[in-house]
């Protein structure tokens, strides 16, 4: 009997200039332990006279992580914080009761050609912290634990995992990993993981009980003891997941919650612009209908 639960393939979506591929939400699947929400970013070429903006917009009740493949994103927000993320290394801001942020194509790489990859998710807070002050965390390629076994190299991006525990500030029990094969081989993750499982594959193959598995797309587990699988040859994947959280959450738009009355408040700070500004943008991303 197979161990795969659910097979979430990766859909267009636009967010404003740029088209991703969603993966999460899903509607036979909304979450996977605390994760709410998945974007994969490109990989996109830009022209000299094209650029990556997202103007400032508003979240409640989440973590975004940030992580790059290829390219660079100037992120500012309303904390006054003003950093570029390079690929390798996280950004990882926490919403709480409300914060807004901007992501832009940094000014040194405005008017040259430059390419963008990568992945955009959101992460849900436990209940009791779904109001908590707002914050930001940049942590360095040079600072998430790396390390080598059985010809597969493996990177903890956030949580715990592999009795190994990321710098990423998380706030419930989560992981997320990267995992890169050069050569095919079998992986058992059975003792490692918790809660609940995905595993998105970016690039390469996934084998499991003689079916094999293409890019764009997650595979969700029915139970994480049962996590073997084989990579095959030049395979990139990242497994994600943790403790679901007893509450569902609502999602709209940039805001998550659960209950539907911080979402209906933020809308209406937000249309009567009563969230915190970014220091020096004007712009804003409007309220949708």
């Amino acid at each position: 009997m197979s161990n795969i639960k659910n097979i979430i393939p990766e859909r267009a979506a636009d967010i404003g200039n740029f088209l991703v591929g969603r993966l999460l939400p899903f509607r036979e699947k909304r979450m996977i332990g605390p994760f709410v929400f998945i974007d994969h970013m490109g990989p996109i070429h830009l022209k000299m006279d094209e650029n990556f903006d997202v103007p400032p917009h508003p979240h409640v009740g989440l973590s975004t992580l940030t992580y790059l493949f290829e390219g660079s994103i100037m992120h500012r927000d309303s904390l006054g914080t003003e950093v570029e993320i390079n690929p390798g290394a996280v950004n990882w801001m926490t919403a709480g009761k409300g914060v807004v942020h901007s992501e832009r194509t940094p000014p040194k790489l405005r008017d040259k050609e430059k390419s963008l990859h990568g992945l955009q998710i959101w992460v849900g807070l436990p209940k009791e912290l779904e109001k908590m002050e707002p914050s930001f965390n940049h942590i360095e390629k040079e600072d998430i634990p790396t390390w080598e076994e059985n010809g597969i190299e493996y990177k903890l991006i956030a949580g715990e995992c592999f009795n190994r525990k990321s710098p990423v500030p998380v706030h419930s029990k989560l992981f997320l990993l990267e995992l890169k094969s050069k050569e095919r081989r079998k992986v058992n993750l059975s003792d490692h993981l918790f809660g609940e499982s995905g595993i998105y594959i970016l690039e390469g193959t996934i084998i499991t009980e003689d079916i094999s598995y293409e890019p764009k797309q997650i595979l969700v587990a029915k139970d994480h003891k049962l996590c073997e699988f084989e990579m095959g040859k030049d395979t990139t994947i990242y497994i994600f997941g943790g403790e679901p959280f007893d509450e569902m959450r609502h999602i709209h738009w940039n805001f998550v919650a659960s209950d539907k009355t911080i979402i209906e408040k933020a809308r209406e700070d937000w249309k009567n612009q009563r969230f915190p500004k970014v220091p020096g943008e004007t712009e804003f991303v409007p309220l949708p209908n």
